[in-house]
Formats: C-alpha cells, sequence, structure tokens
C-alpha cells in the first residue's frame, strides 16, 4: 500500500510540474519562432523556481481578491497576529504542535487571541483558517447559517480512514441519511433503562474495592473508560468488548506487585480500545497539520495499523448481525414499525440493518457512534471526580444529595436523576470547565461575513471554502462571558443568580454537546450514564483524594505551570486531546470506603 504522501505527490503531480513543463515549453517555442537561444542554466533555473513562484503569485492574487470581495461588502478581513519568521508561519505551526504535544489546552492560541481579539486569521502554510471563540460566531456557524458551515473534503479526507462516512464525517444528504438512522434508538424509554449500567457498575464498584484494600491507588480515568467501553459495546453492539474483566494497572511506584495474567478475551479488550485512541490521535494530527499532513506520512499511514486491530474486533460482530438479520427474514416477514422507534430488546446494530445490510456503512456509523458514546463519558466522568477530589466540599453536598434522594444502596432512576439539581449543576461545571470535545472545525460554502466582536467595527469578510476552527473549551473560560470567577470550579453558577447573566442571556455560551441540527443526539444518554455511575460512586465511597506521586514524573504539571494564571496553574495533572480530550498517562485516585457499606 502506497502512503499517504506518495498518493498525494502521485495524484498532484501534473499540477505541480506544470508551470516547470510550461518554462521549458516557452525556452523551446523562443528558439523555434524567434531563434532566441535560452541558456540551459537558465531554463533550468527558471524551471525550479517556476513552482514556488507560481504559487507565490496565486497567494496574492487570492489576497487581493478577498480584500476586493470583503470591501465590496463593506466588511474587514480577520486580524492577524504577527507573522512568523519562517515562510509560510511554518515556524508558528512547529511551536502550535510543540504546545498541543507538551503545553495545556489552548497554549499559543491564547497568546494570540490576547493580541487581536476572540477571532483571527492563523494563516499557516499560506492557508487561511479563521478562528473563533466568539459565542456569536459559533452560534452562526452551528445554527443561524447551518447550510454554509460543513465538514468540508479536507476534514474528511484526513479522518475518513477512521470514521470514513459516518454522522461526524459527511454532509449533505450522506449526513441526513446517517442521522436518521440513529436518531429512532435515542428514545427515552430506551436511554432510561438502566440494567447494562448496573451490571458493569457491580464490576466497576468492587474492582475499586479490591484495589484500594491493597492501599494503592487506581487509574480512575482507565477502570471509567473500561465501564463506558464496556457499556457502550453492549448497549450499541448486543457484543461487550468486557474490558473491565481484565487485570488492571498499578502504579509505577507500586512495589511488590505481580500483574494477573490477563486471559485471551481480555487481551482483545486492551488492544481494542488502545488501538482504537491510537487511530483518533492519528487523525487529529492529521487536522493540526492541515493539507500538508500526508507530507508527514509520506511512507506510512499511520491509522493502518491501529484501524487492523478495530476492524478485528467489530467486523465479526457486523458480519454476524448480517448473518442473523438475513436468515430471519428468510423465515418470517418483517412487521414494519409504525412509530419508528427501535423495538425492545434490539442493539443499535440491529436498528441500522433494518436500513442498511452494507458492512461498511454500518462499521462506520458504529465506530462514530462508539467515539460519542465512549470517550467522551469516559473523560467527563474521571474530570468530575477529579474535581470531587479537589473539592472538599463539593464532594461531601453532592454526596449528600445522593444519599437523601436515592439512599446508600438502592438503585437510582431516571425520575431520581432528573430531580437531583446539584448533581447536574456539578456535571455542566466540570463539561464547562473541561468539554470532551475542546476544538472543533467546519468549512465555508460560500463566502460571508461575520459581525464583529467589537461594536463599532466593520463586520468581518469570511472567504468561501475556508477553515474554520472554533473552540469551546476556550469560549467556557471566557471572563467577558462568565465572570471574573470564570476559571473556578464553582457548581453553585449553576443554580445562583449567576446563571441569568450567563447562560439564560446567551444559550451558545455552553456547548458541551454541540447545537444546532448536529446537536448530540445522546446528550440525555451521556448525562444519564454520568449520573448513574456517580451515584454508584457515592453511594459506595465518602471521599476521594488525588495521589501526586502515582502520576508518572511526566505526566505531572511542569513547575513553570504554578508561575501562570488560572486552571493551568491549579489543576494537578496533564490535560491533553485528540478528537477528545484525556488525561496524559490517567488520573490516580485512592477513595475512602464509605462506611455505611
Amino acid at each position: 500500500m502506497l502512503g499517504p504522501g506518495v498518493v498525494y505527490l502521485s495524484s498532484n503531480a501534473f499540477l505541480l510540474s506544470l508551470p516547470a513543463v510550461c518554462t521549458v515549453a516557452a525556452a523551446r517555442v523562443l528558439t523555434a519562432t524567434l531563434d532566441i537561444a535560452v541558456p540551459t542554466w537558465l531554463v533550468i533555473t527558471l524551471s525550479v523556481a517556476s513552482l514556488p513562484l507560481c504559487t507565490a503569485l496565486s497567494i496574492t492574487l487570492r489576497s487581493f481578491k478577498h480584500r476586493r470581495e470583503a470591501a465590496a461588502l463593506g466588511a474587514r478581513l480577520p486580524p492577524i497576529s504577527t507573522p512568523g519568521k519562517w515562510p509560510g508561519n511554518l515556524d508558528l505551526l512547529i511551536q502550535m504542535q510543540n504546545h498541543w504535544k507538551n503545553g495545556y489546552p489552548g497554549d499559543g492560541l491564547l497568546d494570540v487571541l490576547n493580541e487581536v481579539g476572540p477571532v483571527t486569521n492563523l494563516r499557516a502554510l499560506w492557508d487561511d483558517t479563521i478562528f473563533t471563540i466568539s459565542p456569536e460566531h459559533i452560534k452562526i456557524i452551528l445554527a443561524t447559517d447551518f447550510n454554509n458551515y460543513v465538514k468540508g473534503e479536507k476534514f474528511q479526507y484526513g479522518m475518513s480512514a477512521v470514521l470514513g462516512t459516518g454522522v461526524f464525517n459527511s454532509d449533505g444528504d450522506m449526513w441526513k441519511f446517517h442521522r436518521s438512522m440513529t436518531r429512532p434508538f435515542f428514545s427515552r424509554d430506551r436511554i432510561s433503562h438502566f440494567e447494562i449500567f448496573d451490571r458493569h457498575a457491580d464490576v466497576f464498584i468492587q474492582l475499586l474495592k479490591t484495589r484500594m484494600s491493597t492501599g494503592y491507588a487506581v487509574d480512575f480515568q482507565d477502570l471509567v473508560g473500561r465501564f463506558t467501553m464496556d457499556s457502550a459495546t453492549e448497549f450499541l453492539f448486543g457484543s461487550c468488548v468486557n474490558s473491565l474483566h481484565e487485570s488492571l494497572p498499578f502504579p509505577h511506584n507500586a512495589s511488590s506487585v505481580t500483574p494477573a495474567s490477563d486471559s485471551a478475551r481480555t487481551q482483545v479488550a486492551i488492544t481494542f480500545s488502545g488501538a482504537f485512541n491510537e487511530s483518533m490521535k492519528s487523525i487529529t494530527n492529521r487536522v493540526r497539520i492541515g493539507w500538508a499532513w500526508p507530507l508527514v506520512e509520506m511512507w506510512t499511514d499511520n491509522t493502518v495499523e491501529p484501524m487492523k486491530v478495530v476492524s478485528a474486533y467489530l467486523d465479526p460482530i457486523i458480519h454476524e448481525a448480517i448473518e442473523k438479520k438475513k436468515l430471519a427474514d428468510s423465515l418470517r416477514d418483517k412487521l414494519e414499525k409504525a412509530d419508528g422507534e427501535a423495538e425492545e430488546g434490539e442493539t443499535l446494530l440491529d436498528e441500522l440493518l433494518n436500513l442498511t445490510s452494507d458492512p461498511k456503512v454500518l462499521k462506520d456509523e458504529t465506530l462514530n457512534i462508539l467515539l460519542a458514546g465512549k470517550d467522551t463519558t469516559q473523560w467527563t466522568t474521571t474530570v468530575i471526580v477529579y474535581f470531587l477530589a479537589m473539592y472538599p466540599k463539593v464532594n461531601a453536598r453532592l454526596r449528600e444529595e445522593v444519599l437523601q434522594h436515592v439512599g446508600p444502596s438502592r438503585r437510582c432512576t431516571y425520575d431520581d436523576i432528573r430531580d437531583m439539581k446539584y448533581l447536574r449543576a456539578v456535571i455542566n461545571e466540570a463539561m464547562r470547565l473541561f468539554p470532551s470535545v475542546p476544538f472543533n472545525i467546519r468549512q465555508s460554502v460560500n463566502a460571508t461575513t461575520w459581525p464583529s466582536p467589537t461594536p463599532g467595527e466593520k463586520p468581518i469578510y469570511i472567504p468561501a471554502n475556508t477553515q474554520l476552527l472554533y473552540s469551546v473549551f476556550m469560549m467556557h473560560r471566557r471572563k467577558e462571558l462568565w465572570g471574573p470567577d470564570a476559571e473556578e470550579f464553582d457548581p453553585d453558577r449553576w443554580l445562583d443568580e449567576r446563571l441569568k447573566s450567563t447562560l439564560l442571556n446567551d444559550a451558545f455560551m455552553f456547548l458541551p454537546f454541540n447545537a444546532g441540527p448536529r446537536i448530540c443526539l445522546g446528550q440525555q444518554f451521556a448525562y444519564n450514564e454520568m449520573s448513574f455511575i456517580l451515584i454508584r460512586l457515592l453511594q459506595n465511597f465518602s471521599s476521594f483524594t488525588l495521589d501526586a506521586e502515582a502520576f508518572l514524573p511526566e505526566a505531572r504539571p511542569p513547575p513553570e505551570w504554578a508561575l501562570c494564571e488560572g486552571r493551568k496553574a491549579w489543576d494537578r495533572f496533564r490535560p491533553k486531546m485528540h478528537l477528545t480530550m484525556y488525561a496524559q498517562d490517567g488520573m490516580w485516585l485512592k477513595m475512602t470506603e464509605a462506611e455505611n457499606q
């Protein structure tokens, strides 16, 4: 298989060689028609220089066109920060890559926005990428002018190796098709069924108690990821990966510990989860690099090996489901559903099979839903328990609410979760400070304008076919929107008078589940799952503490972060991100078992 870089250069070989070919042809024409001998050295020099010269001319003409179109619309171009020292701002792109790899989310970008305001043109490798953290602009992208903003071919090309044409990587009719396939499954009757959660939560709690009895910390991010993986795979596919049945990792400072040997079955869970995460990192890096990402993967597609592992797990499940469906259809006529809802007992995969038997479509959609159903809930639950460890008073108050509404052992219901206002406030506050999808991207279809974030200034011109990056992570922390305590973890802001001046004033200030036509269909499912496992935790454990020594040295915040402001100085772990957020090398916690247990 040819590498992405080779394919990219091969497919563009004609365009890349055209300037040099034209140069040589012009020299020959001059010689043949006007008898002007052009020296060979000059032909070679001009041939080599022709591509960068044509590229520079194209960039100049495009910039001129944008200026004219902006002026015709009575608008201005997006502000650009101080340019880099290398051509195409390559040095700034390298710096940004380093920030993404080693820094805190938003590093580098925050400096740019402090310089030019809440919207800017990042302009990397001569390509426009307009970045905004303005709720007014994000509302336009996601809702009021939805049809003018798509995922776009550039994004889809990089993501297709993993997400295919699924709901998160498609536009137009294909997106509507995938959306219509999954919408009926997420009805209230189905998402409020907690049997699956309860069964896996029993194993989850027992693993925690067993680990606490050893005196060592547990990687809570890893453990809750297994819970969400097992719940998601059983809920969506009817086939559980059983990751909770594998042995848990011990912290690096554990001594005299002999890890349990895992069975072949649990090894599948280990490799599947790891490969899925690795594929996410690869495609996210493509978005960060932009159009030039194939050149970074010149000889090898970085998604191939991890996707072999993912496919080895998913393909047999999909094949078996297709064969079962064929057998059922041959024995009886399928009853038509009058209401379009999923039948009781069916999985999402069963529901999808009612609409298509194409293995690729089924695989694309299940991978997309798995990403939404596993990684996002894993991260939010992890960071909530981190905050409970860092804010004991919040933990005590939340536990009191759990015991008051549910008690120390009863299984919670949908109505219990609905009535627990402080629980919802804690979840919302965690998602505000650490939304699971911190950055997102779209592409404009037609040229348009955005209102200026500064009153009295001209609107901002948005060219057609331009990448548009926005960050709810950074928007959720803006002091202009959320007040001077924007970076404080304070669940009461969702219950007191501050709610009126923030969310009730502009709903697009808080977007952990996206908004508009692409709003997350599984929003209530996620709230239910997170609420369920948090309630079970607080029924069984009275307090949580962060074990700093259990973190690998490279996973601890570097000393210089303490000199910064806000959460970057306060947080005691290193937040990282691919498409979704995670804690580098885990979240190591200790827990105190509740006396009532």
